[in-house]
């Protein structure tokens, strides 16, 4: 374990540990979940070990209880394709009296099952992990902090820079943040984003419920939904995108399905929208927007290289702000903030918005770099800015257009910040 690169979630982990009897991980495969649970575990039982993966469902029938004993923190590796082990879990954690029993881990949500009878509330903390961030991956310089942005006094000097240009940002929106990807070569690291789009298409989306679904019926919807990022685009633009393809005729409830299945595999993890208390009466549209859990899955349902980033500036651009709304949910997660969307029918928008719990937040717009686009972002945010009742809400901790490229952060005359990812962190 002494090639184990930090991430932001372990801090996490250990802070559930001390306050709940078991803790679940969940998110994609490859994402590290496993390997950030062993560095805390006591004790391990990988479920899916071949050579033992039949002897450990019999025993979750037999006598499920050998499979908790062990030293605690006890990880129980790919707990899912034994559903009993969530009460045994439960009923353990609750006449044990002590926290920090057991850590789960999974790459999908459980179908339903008659095996499970309780929420484990109480009783379980869920932690979910991602693809690594810029800064995780070391890409990313942390000179600015999003904790600090929160408590800054006014006015203030940000320093820092960023050490990421256009085409290397191009690389690591391909590249995306998978910790295997890390240490490889530029080739064989890019490979790794198509190899985990092909093992998703092929198997991955009959794996969660046993369902078989046509592998190229996946290809087609994630091409589709890589084309709509960052946008609320309905099924029906989805479903339009698929009939192209297909002679068949498809509905609403089969794109339903798939999309479901690709979300209870932690491929896809749309946006959900923010209410703020507004001056006016505006009505704010409420729908998702829709992203992969990272950029890489998306360039390689487009079959897209870095080059065609780069000769492709507008896609691009639709590309980094999958990255960096990546960035800004685990940085979020480390804040016990979340991420919102906000957009109202008199067509305002608003990219990201970071909630915290106690009610402080920031407004971000995403931009790859410019002077025109960094003026538009701003005037987005200050117009959202001005609709925001601050009577009833708090004012905005800060206004941030964040940037692909760019040297270094500032604070522009209007009091926005102007911020590139490549020196963002928590």
């Amino acid at each position: 374990m002494g090639d184990y690169k930090p991430r932001i979630a372990d801090q996490m982990l250990a802070a559930r540990l001390r306050r709940k009897g078991a803790v679940l991980i969940e998110g994609p495969k490859w994402c590290g979940k496993t390997t950030t649970a062993e560095q805390q575990a006591g004790s391990i039982l990988y479920m899916a070990d071949p050579v033992r993966k039949q002897q450990n469902l019999q025993a979750s029938k037999i006598n499920i209880n050998q499979l908790l004993e062990g030293t605690t923190p006890r990880l129980i590796d790919e707990w899912q394709i034994a559903p009993s082990l969530w009460d045994s879990v439960r009923y353990e954690v609750d006449h044990r009296r002590e926290m920090g029993q057991f850590i789960l881990t999974g790459s999908s949500v459980p179908p339903s099952s008659d095996e499970i009878f309780h929420s484990g509330t109480g009783r379980f903390a869920k932690l979910k992990m991602r693809t690594m961030s810029l800064f995780e991956s070391g890409d990313s310089t942390g000179d600015i902090s999003i904790s600090e942005l929160f408590n800054r006094p006014e006015p203030t000097i940000l320093k820092g820079n960023s050490l990421i240009d256009i085409k290397r940002l191009a690389y690591l929106i391909c590249r995306g943040g998978w910790p295997g990807a890390l240490n490889l070569a530029e080739e064989d690291a890019l490979a790794q984003a198509f190899d985990y789009y092909d093992v998703v298409c092929d198997s991955d989306t009959s794996r969660l419920d046993g369902v078989e679904r046509n592998p190229q019926r996946v290809r087609q919807l994630m091409r589709s939904y890589a084309r709509h990022q960052g946008t609320a685009a309905p099924v029906s633009t989805i479903l339009a995108d698929l009939k192209i393809n297909e002679a068949c005729s498809l509905s609403d409830n089969t794109i339903y399905d798939y999309i479901k299945v690709l979300k209870g595999i932690f491929v896809i993890e749309d946006m959900t929208a923010w209410n703020p208390n507004l001056r006016s009466k505006t009505a704010i549209r409420t729908s998702d927007n829709h992203y992969f859990i990272d950029p890489s899955i998306a360039t390689a349902a487009l079959g897209a290289s870095p080059n065609d980033l780069l000769n492709d500036l507008q896609t691009m651009g639709l590309m980094f702000e999958t990255l960096a709304v990546r960035d800004l949910r685990i940085y979020a997660d480390a804040l016990d903030g979340v991420v919102y969307h906000y957009r109202d029918k008199k067509g305002l928008e608003c990219d990201a918005v970071i909630h915290l719990r106690n009610g402080s937040y920031g407004l971000i717009e995403i931009k790859l770099g410019g002077d025109n686009l960094i003026e538009e972002g701003a005037k987005s945010l200050k117009k959202l800015s001005d609709e925001i009742d601050i009577t009833k809400m708090k004012a905005p901790s800060f206004k941030m257009v964040l940037t692909g490229v760019g040297d270094f952060p500032y604070q522009r005359d209007d009091g926005i910040l102007v911020i590139p990812i490549g020196c963002l962190r928590p």
